[in-house]
């Protein structure tokens, strides 16, 4: 039996669960509850052995791999057509946002001494598409599922949060229905958080909603193969360094070449899945796929990005988030803070 079988398992139960969990609540984003079950999961003790061990290698692999052909999948929903329908205006705020919020959230993470990758996983989740786009960025810096998993929780509360709150302002902040879709579309994360929070003001506030989240997600591809280039970048200088610091000592005696083994770990310029990405955007923009090819797209998107999000959503150590992850939520709420702020003033000038 493959070694990661009974992980990839447990991740499609869990997906099954989600949308059980989904069906049954429908105020409750099939992704969002995906994630949570991970994090729930990895919280039980009766658990923790199996998530580690047996069950590693599949959730690993659900993770990285499954997430990547989901965000694949994810481009089917993108039509530039519906895009440039939004004006310059609004295409060009929805852009700044993503572009300030990403920088301002990044630098934050930086000021507060985030370890490792967190303050790009944060900036990214918080600025594009939620937690498919943390796990885009994890498979192109290459970081563990644990260094994943802070951010992935942070995300989740704070779309879930938005669920509840920004309905709540709907009115107080005197912005119509129209207006109200648009405020959502560019604030909340993730697009079933989009679709929960967006609904309550009808069809036509949804459209608009979806219409500016999928302009953010537009977005994932150029931010991630920006970032690919910093790495390629970074990984050749390592070569090079290592190149010349085997010069200076006597070679492997197993008969390796270091300087190969190096540039099988460098990443690619640009990430295939990105590749893949726009490619689907572009065949939905150009070519009028039958609709239920694309209904079955979405299925398969959604239940292999269900999948990887329970992987990630199981490395969460709420234990040692509380214990140690008070600057990353500190930096998660501020972010949460300025993208609705920035998406507000952007609503106001559209």
């Amino acid at each position: 039996m493959p070694r990661w079988l009974p992980g990839a398992a447990a991740a499609a139960a869990a997906a099954l669960l989600a949308w059980g969990v989904h069906a049954v609540v429908p105020a409750i984003p099939l992704l969002t509850a995906a994630v949570a079950l991970g994090i729930v999961a990895g919280q039980l003790p009766a658990a923790r052995g199996a998530l580690t061990g047996v069950l590693a290698p599949g959730l690993s692999l659900a993770a990285k791999r499954l997430m990547r052909v989901g965000i694949v999948l994810l481009g089917l929903k993108l039509s530039f057509i519906d895009i440039a329908s939004l004006g310059w205006v609004s295409i060009a705020t929805t852009v700044a946002i993503v572009l300030v919020t990403f920088a301002g959230t990044f630098w934050l993470g930086r000021l507060f001494g985030l370890p490792g990758h967190q303050p790009l996983l944060i900036a990214t989740g918080f600025s594009i598409c939620g937690a498919s786009a943390i796990g885009a960025m994890s498979g192109v810096v290459r970081s563990k599922d644990e260094e994943a998993a802070t951010p992935v929780a942070l995300v989740t509360l704070c779309g879930t949060l938005a669920i509840g709150v920004l309905p709540l302002l709907w009115h107080p902040l005197g912005l119509d229905a129209l207006q109200f879709g648009h405020w959502v579309g560019a604030s909340v994360h993730d697009v079933g958080q989009v679709v929960a929070t967006a609904q309550i003001a009808g069809q036509a506030a949804l459209a608009v909603a979806i219409v500016v989240k999928l302009t953010r997600v537009v977005m994932l591809a150029p931010m991630v193969a920006m970032v690919g280039v910093v790495e390629h970048r970074r990984a050749q200088r390592e070569l090079r360094a290592s190149a010349g610091a085997v010069s200076a000592v006597e070679p492997p005696t197993d008969g390796r070449d270091v300087t190969t083994d190096a540039a099988a770990k460098r990443p690619p310029i640009v990430p295939l899945f990105v590749v893949g990405f726009l490619a689907a955007a572009l065949l939905r923009t150009f070519v009028p796929l039958p609709e239920p090819v694309l209904d079955a797209a979405d299925t398969v998107q959604t239940a292999l990005l269900a999948m990887a999000l329970f992987g990630l959503g199981a490395a969460v150590r709420l234990r040692t988030l509380v214990g140690t992850g008070w600057r990353a939520l500190l930096v998660g709420l501020i972010s949460w803070v300025l993208i609705a702020a920035l998406s507000f003033g952007a609503v106001q000038i559209s």
